[in-house]
């Protein structure tokens, strides 16, 4: 005999978009910006959106400001603000703004840990499709993507909805049922052109980690984790954290590591040679993103302690001792005891 299943929907059960839009829609922002287009140095306007997470603080997507020399923040209520950008971070494509002034009566959001939020959980979008500002858009969380990437020493994880996500909504949150921000909106995958269904956000701890917790070392740059197939195309014995970026006047820029300066293109993967490569810090492996976990919370990571990082730079192992914030020296040593190299950092 069959056995038969029914379901009972319970309205009761159906969020309320309506009141959720009505409390949370003044948190939400559109951002739009002034700069020069890279490619042809004319003049140009952008628009994305944003959310207010503090009095003064904003978080937006990365490529929305990345070109950006003026920065305005415009409110549901028709205030305008002006802001610059305190951080960004592309590889995790989210970015923090300080508002030049606050809002009279400002509407902060609160951010969730994404981690509780379960795929197939309803989520809603608020946001400025087109320039529509303060559009609400409703969907589900579809399913989770990881890169391999770090930014701020945690792992970058993005979200997937099939909630609509157009040009104008990057930047904006994304919203669990209980009105709390899951995720910052990103890209989209996309054969037509237009949304097709699937959809990316920066997941709120990545945001959270990334660009309000994260000290000393940590915050200082992005990289990517290397595969074996990467490892052994840049004839490295060991894999490791290839850096990408290096955040200015950073930890990490005072401890002498290199970004990658060669933009290159690997399959799908596109990303910077030759910066370095770090394989161990204090003596904790980085060969996996969440090695870095436990290096968060590292108390000698900070700029209060000395710390070690063994490197490549050149396909050549070197040893790193930076901090020490008395003596403000760094010492770079070749792993052979060949060379020792002593600078005063600033």
């Amino acid at each position: 005999m069959a056995l038969s299943l029914s379901f009972t929907v319970s309205h009761a059960d159906t969020p309320d978009y309506a009141a959720l839009y009505e409390s949370h829609s003044s948190s939400v922002v559109t951002v739009y910006t002034t700069g020069i287009n890279r490619g042809s140095r004319k003049s140009q306007r952008g628009l994305g959106s944003g959310v207010l997470i503090e009095n003064d603080r904003v978080i937006t997507a990365a490529h929305v400001i990345n070109t950006a020399q003026t920065i305005e923040v415009h409110f549901k209520d028709g205030t305008i603000v002006p802001a610059v950008v305190m951080a960004s971070m592309e590889s995790s494509d989210i970015a923090l703004l300080r508002l030049l002034k606050t809002h009279p009566d400002p509407v902060v959001a609160e951010l969730a840990d994404s981690d509780n939020t379960r795929v197939g959980e309803p989520v809603f979008i608020i946001g400025s499709p087109f320039g529509i500002s303060q559009t609400l858009s409703v969907g589900h969380l579809s399913g989770r993507l990881e890169r391999g990437m770090l930014a701020g020493g945690t792992p970058i994880e993005f979200l997937q909805t099939d909630t609509a996500i157009n040009t104008g909504n990057s930047g904006g949150p994304m919203f669990n049922v209980r009105g709390e921000v899951i995720g910052i909106v990103s890209f989209i995958l996309t054969k037509s052109g237009g949304f097709d269904g699937i959809g990316f956000a920066t997941s709120s701890n990545t945001a959270r980690e990334a660009l309000l917790n994260s000290s000393g070392l940590l915050a200082g740059f992005e990289g990517i984790v290397m595969n074996e197939d990467l490892t052994r195309l840049l004839n490295l014995p060991e894999a490791g954290l290839l850096l990408q970026r290096i955040v200015p006047g950073s930890t990490a820029e005072k401890a002498g590591l290199r970004a990658g300066t060669i933009p290159a293109k690997i399959g799908n993967l596109e990303l910077m040679l030759g910066g370095d490569v770090i394989v161990e810090i204090d003596g904790l492996v980085c060969v996996n993103p969440h090695d870095f976990e436990a290096l968060r919370n590292k108390t000698a990571l900070d700029e209060e302690n000395t710390y070690s990082l063994r490197i490549y730079r050149n396909g050549q192992e070197m040893n790193l001792i930076a901090g020490a914030p008395m003596t403000d020296i760094l010492h770079e040593v070749v792993s052979n005891g060949a060379e020792r190299i002593e600078q005063t950092t600033k």
